[in-house]
């Protein structure tokens, strides 16, 4: 019953809320980042480098063979598929990133007392108050 009352608390919290829209954004933007990469990108490397597919670059490292009426697979080494895999890594890790940043300096614009721009959320300008009234006794 415990792990049920806890379960609660999280889900009423918005934690949970919070979780599956940011899962839900980010597969949509994975989805974005992979027609990026393999509709955009891929196909000016692929100009560049002479190749029709990039995907298509690999290593073959033993072709398939057949043994007694059981074909074996052959054994491929696809590193196109590395390097874009590789691609699409980088731009979603750089643009998490850039977004992680921007939202950490949006925080510390709003937790800046001194900042006249900003609104201080509540509970920060009275935790704000509360040490200001702490230093006055302390220095009485």
């Amino acid at each position: 019953m415990k792990i049920i009352k806890e379960f609660k608390e999280f889900a009423v919290k918005g934690n949970m809320f919070d979780m599956a829209i940011g899962i839900i954004i980010g597969t949509a933007f994975s989805k974005i980042v992979n027609s990026l990469v393999g509709d955009l990108m891929m196909p000016l490397f692929s100009f560049f480098t002479g190749t029709i597919n990039f995907q298509d670059l690999s290593v073959v490292l033993r072709d398939s063979y057949v043994i007694d009426g059981i074909t074996k697979p052959s054994i491929v080494l696809k590193y196109g598929l590395f390097i874009q895999h590789t691609i699409d890594f980088t731009i979603i890790a750089i643009t998490i990133f850039m977004v992680i940043k921007a939202i950490n300096r949006l925080r510390t614009k709003s937790e800046d007392e001194t900042n006249p721009t900003e609104v201080t959320p509540k509970n920060i300008q009275l935790l704000a108050e509360i040490r200001d009234l702490l230093k006055e006794q302390n220095r009485s």
